[in-house]
């Protein structure tokens, strides 16, 4: 075991120290279990020594009383170490997926952008459920099993050491031949899985862009590939009955051959030692049953690798940074009620994880006045979203400085940066929740909605009519991401939730461009509402939404190249004027 291993491993006992007392019982009833399994050949000695001699022994009626005892006491004990067990498995793996979803709330979004959103959800969800049954089952093998062995060799030894010595040589052979077989058939096991969430993958494609794959009449094309992957899968499938189904006969096939050395064995020695039916029944009986726990021990290593493998990944992930440590927002600034003065001081910014790419932003300079209404345009990838990308330090500028209310932005403590804006984009998040809950996103507790603000947002967003048509009102579920509700229903929704929030700061990414008409209209005269007061920085490519702007600012590759109201940038005739010709021409 490397040093990675061991730390990964020691990390795993130190979430195992506040459950000692449970633990502690579990191993116990796991010793109870060892000794009743011990005890059962030691039960059938005396019953066929002396139980079959066409005398009646009053004594050893008690025997099967006993076998029936210990199977009681061996069932209950198992249970009781399993239960203990799962109850200290399902603690530490609550305490785990709690840190785990922590750190993904407070993570940085460069750490979203290297990690795919099925590759989280499998860490916390899957891979850390696998750990912890992982390391359960291994501590039953190393105590309950270990303890087995032992009992049951030393009785076998106490019975009869050179037939010991005989099962003590054929036992490496079947653990080799095991161990090989095994190797094959995880190997192929391993090639299951991944064909099958390949297989996975593919329905789950088909299945989110049915759309796409009617309009195209793409069923064929779908059909082969399904099929292609279920065919691998179905080749694998055998190749894995095959290798496992060889497993018990070649075992069944080396114990026999063992059994038949120990009953040769057995028959000279009764001849010349006296070895007496009983007790050659007996340590046949403990033969067979210390071989299921040998097993058991010799295949430790794979789960324990695998295991090891998965946490080693969860503990990444529970290692990552938060945005701010608590000790650096300590000495950060409070911020209760922002004005809305922004101004940005030669600001840039690079996305240093790629490669031979051009700074985002370079050089900018702007003020924006408490109120006013900037909207930014300009071709796509001029820069327009990395600039208000960086306002909720979403991403911290690589050069430069952004300042709120004359206070430098990362003077200021982040949950008070972001409690000044309110974020309204094209592409509408929703939660799988009441239309209330939504608007009132980040109340803690359905105690925390103030449903008369809801309605009054709610009303503001020109959204009370489809309210009163709903059964439940407010109390509606929206569905997955909203999908009961149409486009323009979703958008004032979002637009709802920021007019609820009140923040000083608004932010709108495009909130119209994916609308028709009266869609549009709807949420356009929601924005105004919401726009009024605050200071507003609107992201456009339909330049008929902000010519009534207080500024326009014109980006290209990351530059202010423009900057005025819609009436000077007309007669300035630049790249504004340019752009604005031809989205009319089009119209």
């Amino acid at each position: 075991m490397n040093a990675q291993d061991r730390t990964a491993l020691n990390r795993l006992i130190t979430y195992l120290k506040p459950h000692i007392g449970l633990i502690v019982g579990s191993l116990l009833a796991m010793a109870l279990v060892a000794a009743a399994e011990t005890s059962i050949p030691a039960l059938m000695k005396p019953l066929l020594d002396r139980g079959f001699t066409g005398q009646l022994n009053s004594k050893l009626w008690q025997v099967p009383v006993f076998l029936v005892g210990l199977a009681l006491v061996r069932s209950l004990a198992q249970f009781l170490s399993n239960y203990l067990l799962t109850r200290v498995i399902n603690a530490v793996l609550l305490k785990l997926r709690e840190q785990m979803f922590q750190t993904l709330l407070h993570a940085s979004t460069t750490f979203f952008q290297k990690n795919s959103a099925s590759s989280l959800i499998n860490a916390v969800v899957f891979e850390v459920n696998n750990v912890l049954s992982i390391m359960g089952g291994m501590l039953i093998s190393l105590v309950r099993d270990s303890l087995t062995v032992v009992g049951l060799m030393g009785y076998l030894i106490y019975l009869n050491w050179k037939l010991t010595l005989v099962v003590l040589f054929i036992f490496p052979v079947i653990a080799f031949i095991m161990s090989k077989i095994n190797r094959r058939l995880r190997s192929l096991n391993r090639e299951q899985q991944n064909l099958t969430s390949e297989l996975a993958y593919i329905v789950e494609e088909s299945a989110a862009g049915y759309k796409i794959v009617k309009v195209h009449g793409a069923h064929e094309y779908e059909m082969n590939r399904f099929m292609q992957k279920a065919e691998r899968l179905r080749q694998f499938a055998l190749k894995s009955a095959v290798a496992g189904g060889l497993n018990q006969p070649i075992t069944q096939l080396i114990a026999s051959m063992a059994l038949s050395i120990v009953l040769v064995i057995a028959l000279m020695q009764s001849a010349t030692e006296g070895t007496t039916v009983g007790g050659f029944a007996a340590f046949i009986t403990a033969m067979m049953l210390v071989i299921s726990p040998l097993k058991h021990l010799a295949d430790i290593n794979q789960p324990l690798q695998r295991g090891l493998t998965a946490a080693e990944m969860i503990f990444g992930l529970m290692d990552q940074p938060f945005e701010e440590a608590e000790e650096y927002r300590l000495n950060m600034r409070p911020l209760d009620k922002a004005k809305g003065a922004i101004r940005f001081e030669n600001v840039g910014f690079s996305y240093q994880q790629e490669q031979g790419r051009k700074d985002a932003l370079s050089n900018i300079d702007l003020n924006i006045k408490p109120g006013e209404i900037v909207a930014f345009v300009g071709p796509s990838g001029g820069g327009k979203s990395t600039l208000v990308n960086l306002l909720p330090r979403f991403f911290r500028p690589t050069s430069g400085h952004i300042y709120l209310d004359d206070h430098p932005l990362e003077d200021i403590v982040l949950a008070d940066v972001r409690k000044q804006m309110a974020f309204v984009s094209q592409d509408v998040i929703l939660f799988n929740d009441t239309i209330a809950a939504n608007v009132a996103y980040g109340a803690t507790s359905e105690k925390g909605i103030d449903r008369g603000r809801v309605m009054e947002a709610l009303e503001a967003a020109n959204l009370s009519a489809m309210i009163r048509e709903l059964p439940d009102g407010i109390d509606s579920l929206v569905g997955d991401n909203g999908n009961r509700l149409s486009g323009g229903q979703r958008q004032r929704l979002a637009i709802a939730r920021a007019i609820y929030k009140n923040a000083p700061i608004l932010i709108l990414d495009e909130a119209t461009s994916a609308l028709d008409s009266e869609s549009e209209r709807q949420v356009q005269d929601a924005l105004e509402r919401l726009m009024a007061g605050r200071t507003t920085l609107v992201i456009a490519h339909r330049l008929s939404t902000i010519e009534h702007a207080d500024r326009i600012v014109v980006l290209e590759h990351g530059h202010i190249v423009e900057n005025g109201s819609h009436e000077e940038l007309i007669k300035k005739d630049g790249l504004y004027a340019n752009l604005h010709r031809i989205q009319f021409a089009n119209a």
